[in-house]
């Protein structure tokens, strides 16, 4: 074998295939293996570097001799692949541990079962907005590993799964951010909600007193979890219930962060001049706003850029305003959860499109929400069973649909002048469309046909 030893990556997607770069560009041989097919342009850059692959198999002899493993996240435990390394014992961990081995960059690394995409794109925002030299990455955009391997950022701003946190053991946030745990992917811990509170806790592990943990202190799961995750890092909580010393706070009117430091002004801004609303967004905008006065930004630059930040497309993205009836796509809320969040934020009547393939959702705790705001349920998706026996008792009309177009039309039909037709399908999208971009893009090309 030359150069440094032997890597094997599971997974030629995004992560897998900036894996793959950094290894070589680090002298490693690099074979990768992906049981499915490879999209092409990553097949091409793999071929252009001269990087071995294969796709749909996984050659046991080739793998199971690597010195090291790296693993795609969206890979579970229960793959015959996977069994077959922990048999060996051989060490597999995440593109996000291997990437950071070779960056001295500042890591700020932002979990949590919703919101992180939101809070992570915010506090990019920011820090941009500062002037700071900073990447972003993780679940998000271009793959932490490529980036280190092409790029010189002095910080990078993470978002992180706990699929990937669960493939991390020697790495380190300087700031770690955890927004709150509520369940989701339960099938890959076991249906244990300490299983997966616990891999949330691991963005806490080799964090010093040097290092920063921000967290909710309004979640209850958080709040069980600190009492077996020894805290070693500056702790700042954020809360929306009640007054915060040293972290952040909202009363009715406004946002309060103090990091009660001699050097430092502490932060105050009107809620109403937040570019992102809504109750769970105010949980957002503090834990952004908290590493924001931890990296010593200015009051100036962090008010101007909470003000100005524009939301990401497919999460609660404003599409238009139509005889005074809002549309708004949020595509992304594949889980219960999110759509809770979602409802939670609106502050009219709500013609909810709802649906698409089920994962075991429980809707009990969407019921109360549903009785107070939502007028309508459009179901979209094959089988809408399920939305109708929980929702049946709780709204006037539940109306079946098959396309994004029919969906809108017949909200758009339910809907009155003030109220908010809301897509947010608390259901994954491959029953009818590709993806949840392509059922958030034919909503949106729906509303603009009005």
């Amino acid at each position: 074998m030359e150069g440094k030893g032997y890597i094997v990556i599971l997974g030629a997607g995004e992560s897998g295939t900036g894996a793959a770069i950094l290894a070589q560009q680090k002298g490693f041989d690099v074979f990768v293996s992906d049981f499915g097919a490879i999209a092409d342009h990553y097949k091409s850059e793999l071929e252009l570097l001269g990087i071995l692959y294969e796709e749909n198999q996984h050659t046991l002899e080739k793998i199971l001799h690597a010195d090291e493993v790296i693993k795609s996240p969206g890979i579970p435990d229960k793959a015959p692949v996977i069994k077959a390394l922990l048999e060996k014992g051989i060490k597999m961990i995440s593109e996000i541990e291997f990437a950071a081995r070779y960056t001295s960059a500042k890591l700020v690394c932002i979990t949590g079962s919703n919101g992180k995409t939101t809070t992570t794109m915010l506090t990019y925002h920011i820090l941009q907005n500062a002037g700071l030299n900073v990447g972003l990455a993780g679940n998000i955009g271009q793959s932490f590993a490529r980036q280190v391997a092409h790029e010189s950022f002095d910080h990078y701003v993470l978002e992180i799964s706990s699929f990937m946190l669960d493939n991390m053991y020697e790495f380190k946030a300087d700031v770690a951010v955890l927004l709150n745990i509520t369940p989701d992917h339960l099938d890959r811990y076991e249906y244990e909600m300490a299983n997966y509170r616990n891999s949330k806790f691991r963005i806490l592990q080799n964090q010093t007193e040097r290092d920063v943990f921000i967290y909710c202190q309004d979640d209850e799961e958080i709040i069980k979890g600190l009492q077996e995750h020894p805290v070693r890092a500056v702790a700042f909580p954020f809360s929306i219930k009640h007054t915060v010393e040293a972290g952040a706070y909202c009363d009715d009117s406004h946002l309060h962060i103090n990091l009660n430091q001699t050097n430092q002004q502490p932060f105050i801004m009107s809620i109403s001049e937040l570019a992102l609303q809504g109750k769970h967004n105010l949980y957002n905008s503090m834990a952004s706003g908290i590493v924001a006065k931890v990296l010593e930004l200015r009051n100036e630059t962090i008010r101007e850029s909470m003000g100005s930040f524009r939301n990401i497309e497919h999460r609660l993205e404003h599409v238009a305003r139509i005889s005074g009836i809002d549309f708004i796509n949020d595509s992304k809320a594949t889980n219960v959860n999110s759509t809770w969040y979602a409802l939670e934020s609106m502050a009219s009547d709500v013609v909810l499109i709802l649906g698409g393939v089920d994962k075991g959702n429980d809707y009990n705790m969407l019921r109360d929400l549903v009785k107070n705001k939502v007028k309508s349920i459009v179901c979209l998706g094959k089988d809408n069973s399920r939305i109708h026996e929980a929702f049946e008792d709780d709204v006037d009309v539940i109306v079946n649909t098959f396309s994004a177009r029919e969906a809108v039309e017949i909200a758009y039909h339910l809907a009155k002048k003030g109220d908010t037709v809301l897509l947010s399908p608390a259901c994954a999208s491959f029953d009818l469309f590709k993806n949840y971009e392509d059922r958030g893009n034919q909503f949106k090309a729906a509303v603009k046909e009005l």
